[in-house]
């Protein structure tokens, strides 16, 4: 058989690849819709920066958890039954959250909301590694990236858009339905097929071997160091942000903060199609982690901007922390192919656990240097506060520098 054969996909196979795929751009509409409500969501339930960053990591939480025991289910199961079953949990997890009138209720919807959609992003890679060719992966990856990214630009300037016509409320009763319409076309669209080789003899044994090769530890710490800033920064707190270091209406500041995931967007798929010509994972992850971090470093640390030159910068950043996405290839590459789902799952976690960790952090930073201000219900942050805050974040990529460092490249044929 020629290669024009083997890459030849049937229609059936990329329906259900593309419909995979998108769920990965619902999960960071959900992910992300906190950001352009941090001011409704304070003045209705009376919290500050650290419950808030609190809620909105519940839905990391849950996600993160869920990585690895779900990994281990698509070697062993499929990807039907499971995504489509976890996507109407998302549905009345977002019902929940719109519905809550205490704290507590909001903590539960959104938790729920992170488990149904835990299965997104390895779900995704599943289906990609078990339908399309093996030489496209890391490109394909970052498509599957890409989508996301298409979700959390939506989760910006048109959310707030929605917000602002239907208030939170109504604006996550919208995405509670089109949560329900996904799981639907989930369980009509997908098929489940074996992989190129079977699955571990236990549940467990993949999972022992995977955390058995160092590349999967290195792969991880750099997932974590690459994704956290994205999450914690553009995921909940650019808005706020910019919206007050730069004196910006909340739906400017959005837009502003939809450059992050638009260049993530566009370097997940060219980053991953770099790396597959090459044939190398190792060296674009380290170029793509220095580059990331210096531009970080100029947002966050450096002078106020005009914003004509915040735009590129930002653009960069995106486009070159979209590397994590390498991560993944290698991870997939270094282990069993049996054990491909449940290898993506301990980076995920990885990648995931970066948010759940830094939002709250960064909330708990914030009101450590509150002045006491508010206005309208909900507590207002002075510049400083917010650069004491961030600071944290552009050291990380130094540690996905030294996570590249560790990593020892082996190529094989899949």
């Amino acid at each position: 058989m020629n290669q024009t054969a083997q890459d030849r996909i049937p229609p059936a196979a990329l329906a259900a690849w593309v419909l995979a795929a998108s769920t990965f751009l619902y999960a960071f509409l959900q992910r992300v819709s906190p950001s352009v409500m941090v001011e409704d969501l304070m003045a209705s339930f009376g919290v500050g920066a650290t419950v808030l960053g609190n809620l909105s990591a519940f839905y990391l939480y849950a996600y993160a958890a869920l990585q690895v025991p779900l990994g281990m289910l698509f070697d062993r199961f499929g990807v039907r039954r499971l995504m489509a079953f976890s996507m109407l949990a998302a549905a009345a997890g977002s019902a929940i959250f719109a519905a809550a009138q205490a704290i507590e209720m909001a903590y539960l919807g959104r938790m729920l909301i992170g488990a149904g959609v835990a299965c997104t992003f390895v779900g995704a890679l599943t289906v990609t590694a078990q339908t399309m060719p093996p030489a496209r992966f890391a490109m394909l990856a970052g498509v599957v990236q890409l989508l996301g990214m298409v979700g959390a630009i939506f989760g910006q300037a048109p959310l707030a858009a929605l917000v602002a016509t239907l208030g939170w409320r109504g604006a996550l009763v919208a995405m509670g339905v089109l949560a329900a319409a996904i799981g639907l076309a989930l369980h009509l669209v997908l098929r489940d097929r074996p992989g190129a080789a079977p699955p571990q003899s236990g549940l467990a044994d993949g999972l022992r071997a995977v955390l058995r090769v160092r590349e999967t530890w290195a792969c991880a710490v750099f997932g974590f160091a690459m994704t956290g800033p994205m999450l914690a920064f553009g995921g909940l707190w650019a808005v706020p942000y910019f919206a007050t270091a730069y004196e910006l209406p909340r739906t400017t500041a959005a837009a502003l903060t939809s450059l992050i995931f638009a260049g993530w967007g566009v370097g997940a798929p060219l980053v991953g199609w770099i790396s597959d010509r090459l044939g190398r994972r190792r060296e674009p992850m380290l170029a793509c982690a220095t580059i990331a971090g210096l531009a970080l470093a100029a947002v966050v640390l450096g002078p106020r901007w005009p914003l004509w030159a915040l735009v590129p910068i930002l653009l960069v950043h995106g486009a070159c922390a979209s590397a994590m996405v390498l991560a993944f290839a290698m991870a997939r590459e270094q282990n069993h192919p049996g054990a491909n789902s449940v290898a993506m799952a301990v980076v995920n976690t990885f990648v995931v656990g970066s948010g759940a960790l830094l939002q709250p952090l960064i909330g708990w930073l914030l009101d450590r240097g509150w002045t006491g201000q508010v206005v309208g219900g909900a507590r207002v942050y002075p510049p400083e506060a917010f650069a004491g805050a961030l600071a944290i974040l552009p050291p990380l990529f130094v540690l996905a520098l030294l996570a590249g460092l560790a990593m020892r490249e082996r190529p094989r044929a899949r």
